[in-house]
């Protein structure tokens, strides 16, 4: 649209198979390319954003949309900003799997989940801890993260996990997901999960959650008069 190479950095990459409601990313554009964009907007008769937002929706694939286009505070970084991420985890646990609307979005789970143990669990797991138990190695990469939120709450057969840190490392939120899951169909107790924080490697007592079941749903920034500082915060190398 720019009729320039730009290169888009997103708040946080997603495995496959995973979803996003809330992703928020920026794009660093040339002023002639963006006065080359204003001009097919005034051609157009549309607000500049508005335009932009539309013609993306002509562009990209039927599964990716962009919500809204808008000029970033300066030092804005879609990545290093971010105060916290947010993810829900979506299981059902009827007897017929998951209904057809649903089924890109809801992990079928057909075994019983004690969902107060796993919320007993899931409360000892919380703080700045090194989750390196729930993340795939990745050479010279901190695993120490603030785990600042997981609930879970069941309405009916649909089970659902709250989950919110200040950053994930790689298939974190699915990993937390499958230990606590193994405390809720009691095959291990809180204990054993808590005991997992002690680990300087990922763990091979339990399995990853299934990625259909997550979604990123929204991404928190500062006032922008924060952003500076907050991306420096980011950046350093975290230790516990």
């Amino acid at each position: 649209m720019f009729r320039t190479p730009v290169r888009l950095f997103a708040a946080g990459r997603t495995d496959t198979g995973v979803h996003a409601t809330g992703q928020v990313a920026h794009v660093d554009v040339p002023e002639s390319a963006l006065r080359y964009a204003y001009s097919r907007a005034r051609r157009d008769g549309e607000p500049e954003f508005l335009a932009l937002t539309r013609r993306l929706a002509r562009f990209l694939p039927a599964d990716v949309r962009a919500l809204r286009v808008e000029r970033a505070a300066p030092g804005f970084d879609a990545r290093f900003s971010a105060l916290r991420r947010h993810y829900v985890y979506r299981l059902s646990t009827a007897r017929y799997g998951v209904m057809p609307q649903s089924a890109r979005y809801v992990t079928a789970w057909p075994r019983p989940l004690d969902v107060e143990a796993m919320s007993e669990a899931s409360q000892q797991l919380l703080g700045l801890n090194d989750f390196a138990a729930f993340c795939r190695h990745r050479e010279g990469a901190t695993t120490i993260r603030d785990l600042q939120r997981l609930d879970w709450v069941r309405d009916g057969d649909l089970v659902t996990a709250h989950v919110s840190a200040d950053a994930f490392c790689w298939s974190m939120v699915r990993s937390l997901v499958g230990a606590v899951l193994a405390v809720g169909e009691h095959r291990r107790d809180a204990a054993w999960c808590a005991g997992l924080l002690n680990a300087s490697r990922r763990s091979s007592d339990f399995t990853a959650a299934p990625a259909r079941g997550l979604t990123l749903v929204g991404v928190d920034y500062p006032p922008d008069d924060q952003l500076g500082a907050r991306t420096a915060i980011t950046r350093e190398l975290r230790t516990r």
